[in-house]
């Protein structure tokens, strides 16, 4: 670990001063940051600790049915808050998704949109990674690759972002509120992460100096309430990332879709929203025959960027069986360590 400043500002706007410095970094819990570090991936030269910033430790939920989750609200506290789980369900059992109750009860909301890529060829630094090196190459590329990207890749980078908490928010139009040296601003969540196209060391939208002041659900996501799932599958049956994962919401009138929403996981850089899919699933019976179809339109332009052509089947799969687990209704109890059967079970509400 490289010789590093750290500095724990009082204010927002100190913090932003501070964070705009060159080589600066945000800490909050450093669950991945001080990992990153450790190991020379990242070499900050100033810790800007905004751990103790008043009021972004809050959870509202907004009078018009929406919520605003501060960006140091901790993953635990989020999913075990009962009003919280009540309208957005998707969420609650994604957060419950995630890796360990250690981490839950340190991560944070901020943290956790950015969080990096946990590709290998990343984290080792002997291995060619245009991200962490740009130019220097991509060893993923003819590599061990079977848990890379199905969509939205490119020749530079084949990584997929690995967050459970991001797919059922950008399913559900989440937006990020940032301040930075130019003042505030909104960005969508389904726009905040970016493709690596040619520049995959650039991973999201953040200016310099800008900090994550919060993530804002709109009151229209509330609406899904009934019928909101998320699934996740992973080669452990805890404390694994997802090789895929989905975040399903329905809205129902006798039998019949009339809004659908639908986002993947670890299939790209970003959580991935399946437009067309949600497009094609309205006005259809929510029978299986629609969910296969809305489950082919989902992945028609993926494609393996190595040996995980295995990946595209399986997304598929885990689209249709989100979407029946939807459509049958969101539990009033959600499992502790959701896809595992043998987990026990905890009150989401």
């Amino acid at each position: 670990m490289n010789r590093f400043d750290y500095a724990r500002p009082a204010t927002l706007a100190e913090a932003v001063t501070a964070g705009a410095l060159p080589n600066a970094a945000y800490l909050a819990s450093g669950t991945n940051l001080m990992d990153l570090m450790k190991g020379g991936v990242a070499r900050p030269s100033l810790l800007v600790d905004i751990g103790r910033l008043p009021g972004l430790d809050r959870i509202e939920l907004l009078e018009d049915g929406g919520a605003r989750i501060g960006a140091m609200v901790r993953n635990a506290d989020l999913a075990y808050h009962p009003a919280f789980a009540r309208r957005f369900p998707a969420v609650a059992e994604a957060l419950l998704s995630g890796a360990s109750a250690q981490l839950r009860n340190a991560a944070t909301t901020g943290g956790n949109l950015l969080q990096r890529t946990r590709c290998a060829y990343f984290y080792d630094t002997a291995s060619a990674c245009n991200k962490r090196d740009p130019g220097a190459g991509c060893d993923a590329v003819g590599g061990e690759n079977r848990l890379h990207a199905i969509l939205g890749f490119s020749a530079q980078c084949i990584a997929t972002h690995p967050s459970d908490f991001c797919v059922p928010l950008t399913a559900l139009d989440a937006v990020v509120e940032l301040l930075g040296p130019q003042g505030p601003r909104e960005v969508k969540l389904e726009d905040f992460h970016l493709l690596p196209g040619s520049t995959p060391e650039r991973e999201t939208v953040l200016e310099p100096g800008e900090l994550i002041t919060a993530v804002r659900l709109p009151a229209a996501a509330a609406d899904f309430a009934a019928h909101a799932r998320y699934v996740k599958i992973r080669e452990r049956t805890s404390y694994a990332f997802a090789v895929v994962s989905a975040a399903a919401c329905l809205r129902l009138q006798g039998g019949v879709v009339t809004q659908a929403r639908i986002a993947l996981g670890s299939v790209a850089l970003k959580p991935w929203r399946a437009r067309a899919a949600e497009a094609a699933l309205c006005g259809q019976r929510a029978d299986a025959a629609a969910f296969r179809q809305a489950a082919e339109t989902a992945l028609q332009d993926a494609s393996p960027s190595g040996d995980n052509a295995f990946k595209i089947e399986l997304a598929r799969r885990v689209v249709v069986r989100a979407l029946s687990l939807a459509a049958s209704g969101t539990p009033a109890r959600l499992p502790a360590l959701p896809a595992s059967a043998f987990s026990g079970e905890v009150a989401h509400a």
